[in-house]
């Protein structure tokens, strides 16, 4: 058997029909939830109870078309997409400043304050909530969005640093050296060079800050108490009675709100896969 073969057959040692096979497992423990979510709310509650995961005896759709043109809807994806843009600005800008500054500019605890930094990422939200809640009461942001927006940032920042130093150090050196021997500064650098050649990094760190904030539940349960601040995964409790829920309507509010994550991450697909393979291999 020829090389050629030898590597059609095969990759990394594993056949490709193992590896096709892992991969439309894994594609299927993904698409069959959504697939049954979205169906789900084409079906009635008794109907959803005797048949979850099949096709509608009969397509209802004014399920969808109810919540579609109800003021609640578009109240909870205003608030969402507020909390998630702003989130996914700040966390862009300031973790790309400081990745730059990590890898072009040496100084004296550089490597320390990085290390310190990334260990931002083994505290997950959930392990500061009550210090944080403190925090946010004294500092007056109950009940704003900038009380989830700046948590939120902060919690992003480990990784998104991470990621933009890891691209950054990818870029050629030759590039800065002559940027600056023709009198281009840090900043000048940073915004009009460094930038527009990290497009797939930026994609990548905007879509999985994006996704994080949008789906986020625990912080701004803790935050938020009005209902016209609600972003969608608090909005759900609104179709969630005393005695009973309504799944049919869950089900539907929730393939209408997780659609603008899945339109980004389609639209960003090419670039994320750029950007997460950035640094991965030398040479």
């Amino acid at each position: 058997m020829t090389k050629a073969a030898t590597q059609k057959l095969s990759s990394g040692g594993l056949p490709l029909v193992v590896i096709y096979a892992v991969l439309f497992l894994v594609a299927g423990m993904v698409l069959i939830p959504l697939v049954a979510t979205a169906l789900g709310g084409f079906k009635s509650v008794g109907e959803l109870r005797v048949n979850p995961f099949g096709l509608p005896a009969q397509w209802d759709w004014t399920n969808y078309i109810g919540i579609f043109t109800g003021p609640t809807y578009w109240r909870l994806m205003l608030n969402s997409a507020i909390v998630a843009l702003l989130t996914v600005f700040l966390t862009v800008v300031f973790s790309a400043m400081a990745a730059f500054v990590f890898v072009h500019i040496k100084f004296f605890g550089s490597a320390f304050l990085f290390n310190y930094l990334v260990l931002g990422l083994m505290f997950p939200v959930a392990t500061a909530i009550l210090p944080l809640f403190i925090k946010i009461r004294d500092l007056g942001l109950l009940d704003t969005y900038w009380g989830v927006v700046l948590p939120q940032v902060a919690f992003g920042l480990a990784m998104s640093v991470l990621l933009f130093r890891n691209y950054f150090k990818q870029l050629p050196g030759e590039l800065f050296e002559a940027a600056l021997m023709d009198g281009c500064g840090y900043f000048r650098f940073f915004w009009f060079i460094a930038l527009p050649l990290s497009r797939p990094i930026l994609a990548t760190v905007s879509v999985i800050i994006f996704v994080q904030s949008w789906n986020s539940y625990l912080l701004p349960l803790m935050v938020l108490n009005k209902n016209d601040m609600y972003p969608w995964p608090l909005g759900i409790m609104e179709y969630q009675g005393m005695y009973s829920t309504d799944w049919h309507l869950v089900l539907a509010f929730i393939t209408l709100t997780i659609l603008p994550a899945i339109i980004l991450f389609f639209a960003a697909q090419r670039h994320l896969v750029a950007g997460l393979t950035a640094g991965s291999v030398k040479g």
